[in-house]
């Protein structure tokens, strides 16, 4: 699925390239694209890098990939899983630990393209921020998927799970994957800014506890050089993530697990505040 997927600042000075004010998220579309893009390969020219999807996948016949949150559900459905899939996960889990968990919903996964180009649309509309439910539903979400496999033997929200019908439709062209696509862009658009990914999706939630103490965080480095222009919350998915680090008095390190280390805020910020850093071994200007 093609779409813009997100707003020129106003305040960003005419000097800086487009590259440099985009760059992260040019990062991330490559990213997103090139992953679907391996799985893609495989049924679509008989090269099999990848196989199998984000929930679980082999990748060259020889290293297994598995999604934890699945792993998870798994362990609890049916009482075991295999040694496979335990490395799978293992090798997940430490990843998204070091570089923030959450960067899978923004560096990964597909439907983030969806939900990015809702909010760019909403925004060129000038929509109302429309249902604004509790974040920690999704967490409450995300625990009701574990009970539900424990109490059904069965990985119920593998049936309804956006990213793998999506992932689904965009290799296979199935079609519910298609609807799932379209109530999410239209949910995000009509019901509830960015909803999907900031209040419901239980991945996000789940992404989000792994990556609570993540080494890579974004830090506002230079915050006195703010000019509370806001473009940094305008562009943020999780806005309020932002203000402890560049207006508190503590730490300038984005600590929350909310934060999806996108880079959004690296990107169209005039006044560069903003950098990646290494949260254990930052040391603030001075």
């Amino acid at each position: 699925m093609s779409a813009p997927t997100s707003s020129e600042p106003a305040t960003a000075p005419v000097t800086r390239p487009w590259w440099l004010r985009q760059r992260w998220l040019l990062l991330r579309r490559a990213s997103q694209f090139g992953l679907l893009g391996l799985f893609m390969l495989g049924p679509w020219a008989g090269i099999w890098w990848a196989k199998g999807n984000l929930a679980a996948s082999t990748w060259f016949d020889l290293v297994p990939l598995s999604d934890p949150f699945i792993v998870l559900q798994s362990w609890l459905a049916v009482g075991a899983v295999t040694s496979t899939a335990l490395l799978g996960a293992g090798l997940i889990a430490g990843f998204y630990w070091l570089v923030g968990g959450r960067v899978f919903c923004s560096w990964v996964c597909p439907v983030n393209v969806i939900t990015d180009a809702a909010h760019w649309l909403r925004t060129r509309l000038r929509l109302p921020p429309g249902w604004r439910p509790q974040r920690s539903l999704r967490l409450w979400l995300a625990a009701m998927c574990l009970v539900a496999a424990t109490l059904t033997g069965s990985l119920v929200w593998e049936l309804v799970n956006p990213v793998t019908l999506v992932q689904r439709a965009l290799v296979f062209g199935v079609g519910a994957g298609w609807t799932v696509m379209l109530a999410v862009f239209l949910f995000d658009l009509l019901v509830s800014r960015r909803g999907w990914c900031g209040h419901l999706c239980p991945v996000g939630a789940f992404y989000g506890l792994l990556g609570t103490a993540s080494p890579l965080r974004v830090a506002a480095h230079a915050r006195e050089a703010c000019t509370d222009c806001g473009d940094c919350f305008e562009v943020c998915p999780e806005p309020q993530v932002i203000s402890p680090a560049l207006r508190g008095s503590g730490t300038r390190i984005v600590v929350s697990g909310d934060c999806t280390n996108c880079g959004r805020c690296i990107d169209v910020c005039p006044d560069d505040v903003f950098r990646f850093a290494q949260r254990y071994r930052y040391r603030p200007p001075g």
